[in-house]
């Protein structure tokens, strides 16, 4: 349990005193956020709930999305809360193509992570860039495999920008897990998230819970031990059925789907 966190998605609507409660009467140490909730229940009071529970912050998601207007300022904020959280981890998400130019939107997005980098150094915050399944490409992330992310990442210092080993997008990738040992200490967060079908409309909230779907959680965690990463294991799904459920049941079946995964690893 010491490397276990859970995002903050995967209990949609669960309050997050409630939640945090529950993972400090769970023995989680670890929680991942998402800024738009911790806006809504207030960045300082965040802060000091999960500080004086001695919960650590895994992650904030998601700062990203290069092709809106006002990304930069945008971007600099979710720096600046990462810090204010005290996670040194701000997952990117890179935003869609914004027209047709696919090549040119990749471009951008390594440009706009590199003038984010002087900031987030400052304030002791590494961009984390999360390659999402190519479905994705269009609309979401335009960054589809963990090469593309570290093409960017590879041209800063390590700990200034690493990436996102999520195994819900690059399960599929048969090129990924020599990536991932590749990446070595750029890997900045690891999230275990299964893939089930058939998937729903609009396919975001399609990821099962794990060991409720097709991919080899206990070989992803060992490519990521074999990387070196030895930091927390979150927990994200997005998943309607899960969020209807009480959370304190979708917290154990979490918990029960982390220690398969962990345990049937082979390093």
């Amino acid at each position: 349990m010491a490397r276990f966190s859970f995002n903050q998605a995967t209990t949609q609507g669960w309050p997050l005193p409630d939640l945090v409660d529950a993972l400090v009467r769970s023995g989680v140490p670890g929680i991942g956020l998402w800024r738009e909730p911790v806006a809504d229940y207030g960045l300082e009071k965040t802060a000091r709930l999960v500080r004086d529970a001695g919960i650590a912050v895994t992650s904030l998601c998601r700062g990203g999305f290069f092709a809106d207007a006002g990304w930069y300022d945008e971007n600099r904020r979710a720096i600046d809360e990462a810090a204010a959280l005290g996670t040194s981890v701000l997952v990117l998400v890179s935003g869609g193509l914004g027209g047709r130019d696919l090549a040119g939107a990749r471009v951008h997005v390594a440009d706009a992570i590199g003038r984010l980098v002087p900031h987030a150094r400052e304030v002791g915050v590494t961009l984390a860039i999360e390659p999402l399944h190519p479905m994705f490409c269009s609309d979401r992330c335009v960054i589809s495999t963990l090469d593309q992310a570290l093409a960017i990442a590879e041209r800063h210092e390590v700990g200034e920008v690493g990436v996102v080993v999520d195994t819900y997008h690059l399960w599929w990738d048969d090129r990924a897990p020599a990536l991932v040992r590749r990446a070595g200490p750029r890997v900045s967060a690891f999230q275990l998230a299964d893939w089930i079908t058939p998937l729903p409309a609009g396919v975001l909230t399609g990821r099962g819970m794990p060991g409720t779907g097709c991919i080899d959680l206990p070989a992803w965690v060992s490519y990521a031990d074999s990387s070196g990463y030895t930091g927390p294991i979150e927990i994200e799904v997005f998943n309607t059925e899960v969020w209807a459920r009480p959370g304190a049941d979708v917290l154990a079946e979490a918990v029960a789907g982390f220690r398969a995964a962990t345990a049937a690893s082979t390093p």
